[in-house]
């Protein structure tokens, strides 16, 4: 499907990473008044009508997911990255939480086993991909290997000395299987929707601290979070340079303001609504011959 089609929104399309350009995220506005009319309407109207827009897409969405699955001929892969507390587990429960579980799975990738390091950096995730007529969710994704594992090539796993990160081109190299990838999925019935949860480090350092400071979220916060943020600059640099050599015009990045929760749901769900409803899908045609066999059953029960 075109994911830069009619069905895609203008203002969607402004944060659709086209092919090969350069992204400085530093351009892309992390707040709520990503347009004129939400500008107009001033950050309370514009929750309101973005809330509605939201509660209108999860309940598209139901009936979009159920033809999704009658019609089994498209699999959908939502693929999640973005800085801790960007909103990654938030914006999966409220987007999907009128979708059928039996029809959507979440998989989030902690740290390599020492199996999974053992076997090519895209191995993990073959399993788990979504069958056509499901959603799958990647809550982080392969795209770990060329954020976290870059700001730490330590992390890395181990490989020959002439194939390591130390030899010229060993990210470009990753960046093409990624996109190599993605283009299998995509020729194999698998749309792939890819977000980049885009805060700003004020935002993040706000919710780091609400975290701290209420004790029914202590379990949130992780140490390991704050030494993280110490790489600020290097992971922006990471984003930046995967963005640019990953968003393909068959997988495109949507680089999603992330500063105000409501934003960043509301978009994502109108993005998947757009994406479905772009594939054309339609409920199973039943022959002739059928239709009659189920009007004889239909009789048969009326007349028990």
């Amino acid at each position: 499907m075109d994911l830069k089609g009619p069905k895609i929104k203008d203002y969607m399309k402004r944060v659709i990473v086209e092919p090969e350009k350069k992204v400085n995220l530093a351009k892309y506005d992390t707040g709520w008044a990503q347009t004129e009319e939400l500008k107009d309407l001033g950050e309370k109207k514009a929750q309101e009508k973005l809330v509605r827009m939201l509660e209108e897409s999860r309940t598209t969405l139901e009936k979009s997911q159920d033809i999704l699955w009658s019609d089994r001929s498209y699999g959908i892969l939502i693929v999640l990255q973005g800085m801790d507390t960007a909103g990654k587990d938030g914006t999966i429960r409220h987007v999907m939480s009128g979708v059928n579980p039996q029809g959507c799975s979440v998989n989030g990738f902690k740290v390599p086993s020492a199996e999974e390091h053992s076997h090519d950096f895209l191995w993990r995730y073959y399993n788990v991909l979504p069958q056509r007529g499901k959603i799958g969710i990647f809550n982080r994704s392969y795209y770990e290997d060329v954020l976290v594992v870059k700001v730490h090539p330590e992390r890395l796993e181990t490989l020959p000395q002439d194939l390591g990160a130390d030899n010229d081109g060993f990210w470009k190299g990753r960046y093409k299987d990624i996109t190599a990838f993605e283009k299998h999925l995509v020729r194999n019935g698998v749309v792939v929707l890819k977000f980049f949860l885009h805060i700003s480090k004020d935002e993040q350092k706000r919710r780091l601290l609400d975290r701290l400071e209420h004790k029914d979220k202590y379990w949130k916060f992780s140490v390991a979070d704050l030494a993280e943020r110490q790489y600020w600059d290097d992971y922006m640099e990471a984003y930046e340079e995967m963005l640019s050599a990953t968003s393909t015009d068959y997988a495109p990045w949507f680089i999603v303001p992330a500063d105000f929760k409501w934003v960043a749901r509301t978009f994502v769900a109108e993005v998947l609504v757009s994406a479905i409803e772009g594939l054309n899908l339609s409920y199973p045609k039943v022959n002739e011959e059928t239709v009659k066999q189920l009007m004889e059953a239909k009789a048969k029960l009326e007349n028990e």
